[in-house]
Parts: C-alpha cells; structure tokens; sequence
C-alpha cells in the first residue's frame, strides 16, 4: 500500500523540512511515495542476522547474556 505525502509547511520541525514542504506544495518538487508495508518487510529482514537464525548464533547468544558470577542459593534462616 502506497501512501501520499502531504506536507504541512507550518506543521515542519526543522527550517529544511519547511523549505522541503514549500517546494513540494508549490509544484516544484514531487512528493515521495511511501509504502510501509514494503518498509516494514525490508525491515525484518534486518532484525534477525542469518547467524542468528543457527545453532551457532543460540549458543553465543547464552554466552553473552550468560552471568558472570555465580549467584548463591539463598539460605533459609528461622
């Protein structure tokens, strides 16, 4: 799904940004096409990496989040 970008000059958070919208409102420059879905799954393909995805990758990942002292069991008192 394609969405249409409909800049606000007044609504810009930057002097760029206000330029940006001015020209696209005007004419004088097209406004992108945006198509998040696309976005969004090109983006998964960067959340997980292929190692990630192995034995290998599963076994580095408990060695860097494994603790690295030893945490004694608590002692019941009375």
């Amino acid at each position: 799904m394609s969405d249409k970008v409909q800049p606000n000059p007044n609504e810009a958070t930057t002097h760029d940004a206000q330029l940006a919208a001015e020209q696209i409102v005007s004419g004088q420059e097209k406004a992108p096409k945006v198509d998040f879905e696309a976005d969004y799954a090109a983006a998964q393909q960067f959340s997980v990496s292929e190692i990630d995805r192995t034995e290998e990758g599963k076994t580095a990942a408990e060695a860097a989040t494994a603790p690295k002292y030893e945490i004694p069991e608590p002692e019941k008192t009375t």
